[in-house]
């Protein structure tokens, strides 16, 4: 059986935590920062977990 090739570009953006979840950063935080209040723009600087649905898939694209 072959080794499964992981995807370059998933991996540059997601990781796996000492659990197994996937960590993901979040988005809306790279431009028009002016009409965001300072508490957003706070918020949006801290990852978070992936939603389960999603990380379903993340984890045949990130393998190892």
């Amino acid at each position: 059986m072959p080794k499964i090739k992981t995807n370059k570009g998933a991996a540059k953006r997601f990781r796996k935590s000492g659990t197994g979840k996937i960590i993901r950063n979040k988005a809306y935080s790279s431009h028009i920062l002016t009409s965001k209040s300072t508490k957003r723009k706070r918020g949006l600087r801290k990852s978070t977990t992936m939603a389960p649905g999603d990380a379903k898939r993340m984890k045949v694209m990130l393998p190892y």
